[in-house]
């Protein structure tokens, strides 16, 4: 378990950097063909079927998002925001169908257009192990002012 707990804190912190750094191809490719990507803007939200979403992203979409932000039309990002986010209380459980649950906490600043934003929030992945390598199947991000007005949500959260 110590190496599994290992090897999962490494792809957190990796995922973070390829957010934080812009690296939106290397990003892209931790995911899995059917992976879902759901950031709701609602307190007890729990059905992005009938609820409305800052994101709620199929992995087709996850490409579409990625590509728009490298493709220089991404006005909200042009010139892109400064990122750099800190992982915690990660905490592991087994999932379903062979996925690793995985909870952690995040805190993320944003600088963009001289105005600094902190986001604060938690997320749960469930890993999946393709070909030998960790792939993010699921992805919910809930911001502790997810209900509040946040403007723009164009950089990767």
């Amino acid at each position: 378990m110590a190496l599994e707990r290992q090897e999962i804190e490494s792809f957190l912190y990796r995922e973070a950097r390829l957010m934080d750094e812009h690296h939106y191809d290397e990003w892209e490719a931790l995911w899995t063909d059917d992976a879902l990507y759901w950031v709701p803007c609602g307190g007890d939200d729990t059905d992005p079927q009938h609820q409305v979403s800052h994101i709620y992203d199929d992995r087709k979409h996850i490409g579409y998002r990625t590509a728009r932000m490298k493709s220089g039309a991404c006005w909200a990002q042009d010139p892109p925001s400064r990122l750099c986010r800190l992982i915690s209380n990660i905490e592991i459980q087994e999932g379903d169908n062979d996925d690793i649950v995985v909870y952690s906490k995040f805190n993320l600043s944003e600088l963009r257009m001289h105005r600094q934003n902190t986001w604060v929030g938690k997320t749960t992945h469930k890993l999946r192990r393709e070909n030998g390598s960790l792939k993010v199947a699921y992805k919910k991000v809930t911001l502790v002012n997810m209900d509040e007005d946040i403007g723009s949500l164009w950089f990767l959260l």
